[in-house]
């Protein structure tokens, strides 16, 4: 079995470390390619000026011969097999051994351009080093020129050890690079990525232990600012897992008590079945309203957890008198009268509404027994403080708008924020916040919207618009 590569060499970290030496010996390459060809002119300079010192000793002695050895050791020591002296419009051959036929290639370091030097270098240290070359430049500034002819194998050799030498160190310092880079990058970016990775690992496998949540790191950097919002969105995530916990242990709570709930109440509904037969005048004007109450509260409890399974039953919308359904809101409230609360209902006799009237009770009933509550302690201590209720409707086209106003004390600055929101948008201390969120519920579900409306003076508003279903031009047909 083979072993897995260490983690550095297969994380972000590992391959950085290896980008980064192939990029910097990238880097040499290109360098190194003008560098070798400037190298092999100046050794080809070099051993001119040589071949040069040399023809001008071996010229100021003319007419003298010089003997086959001295020749011999000047060829030996120069590295060439001839050397050319051209002065005065003539070429004299100074120093000759073994002059091969003809020569392979000629090279004038008087004239060469960059490209033709890179070339000739490329060609040399790949393909040559069998050639006889000629070589030739200018002595000085003078006219004269000297010419030397001699194997490529010991230009080729210098280039190889030179390319060896270039090699070595350009790796040495792609290397020593690589791990300065890998060092710094490892403690500023990776370090800080592999802490953020084990902290969503680590939250991941415990989402309810406060102690998984990261502790971000100070500084303005990106990674930085990652962490802080990393941070929030775990606190956050905890808080959701926690509010849907407490959401499921009141599911299986209320479950529990729905079953025995039902049976009380279906006892008290038989029991006030018995209330109509009975002659009294008060029970008789009574006793409709409390079936119809214990009848809604049998129905509560078959549909108590409607919302826990995020639906409500489909609206059975029908057209009825709203201002019957706002008076039966107002007996159901029971407001005493020493309390000090008005409830004030507008709405016009002739205005109807396109609704479920089950549901829209619950809306209207919801949020007026809200503003009752509101009011109940709002107001007590100051003299002459209005506490009031007002309900009032009006119709525009299709449309049935609701408004529900109260002097109250407003709803806090959090409550706004978390309107609508189950077990977060309660305006009271101990509230749930679950009548607003049912009451949305189910105006949406007829199509329609509620909202919290802004008002010059105290208290708070709400606006709910009810629309009227569409109607198909066959059904128009029919009526019609």
């Amino acid at each position: 079995m083979i072993a897995a590569p260490p983690r550095w060499v297969r994380g972000l970290s590992g391959k950085l470390l290896w980008l980064t030496i192939a990029f910097v010996m990238l880097a040499e390459v290109l360098i190194f390619v003008p560098s070798v060809a400037n190298m092999r002119l100046r050794w080809l300079q070099d051993r001119l000026n040589t071949a040069a010192a040399a023809a001008v000793v071996i010229d100021g002695l003319q007419p003298l011969e010089l003997p086959r050895t001295v020749q011999d050791d000047t060829l030996i020591a120069t590295g060439t097999k001839a050397i050319v002296l051209r002065k005065d419009g003539t070429s004299r051959l100074l120093v000759v051994d073994d002059m091969p036929p003809e020569v392979d290639a000629k090279f004038d370091l008087a004239d060469v351009t960059s490209l033709q030097s890179i070339s000739d270098a490329l060609y040399t240290l790949a393909l040559g080093g069998d050639r006889i070359v000629r070589v030739y430049g200018p002595i000085g500034d003078n006219d004269t020129i000297v010419e030397m002819v001699m194997q490529e194998k010991s230009l080729r050799s210098a280039m190889i050890a030179y390319a060896r030498s270039v090699f070595t160190v350009s790796l040495l310092i792609s290397v020593f690079t690589a791990l300065l880079m890998y060092l710094a990058i490892n403690r500023m970016m990776i370090r800080p990525v592999r802490r953020l990775t084990n902290s969503m690992q680590a939250f991941a496998e415990q989402p309810e232990d406060p102690a998984r949540i990261l502790q971000p790191a100070r500084g303005g950097d990106e990674i930085a600012v990652a962490g802080r919002h990393l941070s929030m969105m775990q606190q956050q995530l905890q808080k959701t897992l926690k509010q849907q916990k407490n959401l499921a242990d009141l599911g299986l709570a209320v479950s529990k008590i729905n079953h025995d709930m039902r049976n009380i109440l279906a006892s008290a509904q038989l029991m006030s079945d018995r209330l109509v037969d009975v002659e009294d005048p008060m029970v008789k004007s009574f006793a409709p309203k409390l079936l119809r109450t214990i009848d809604r509260a049998v129905g509560y409890t078959t549909e108590v957890l409607a919302y826990g399974q995020a639906s409500e039953a489909e609206p059975r919308r029908r057209r009825f008198c709203l201002a019957e359904l706002s008076q039966e809101v107002r007996d159901i409230l029971a407001i005493d009268a020493e309390s000090g609360i008005e409830f004030i209902d507008l709405v016009g006799a002739e205005i109807e509404v396109d609704a479920d009237s089950e549901q829209l009770f619950r809306v209207i009933h919801n949020i007026c027994r809200n503003a009752v509550q509101a009011l109940s302690t709002y107001g007590g201590d100051t003299p002459g403080a209005v506490r009031r209720i007002t309900v009032s409707a009006q119709r525009v086209g299709s449309v049935v708008a609701i408004a529900i106003d109260d002097t109250g004390p407003g709803m806090a600055c959090k409550a706004r924020e978390n309107l609508f929101a189950a077990f977060r948008g309660s305006a009271r201390s101990g509230g749930t916040g679950l009548g607003l969120a049912i009451a949305r519920e189910l105006v949406l579900a007829h199509g329609g919207t509620i909202a919290l409306v802004e008002k010059p003076g105290p208290g708070t508003l709400f606006r709910i618009e009810i629309p009227d279903r569409p109607v198909s031009l066959d059904d128009w047909r029919a009526r019609a």
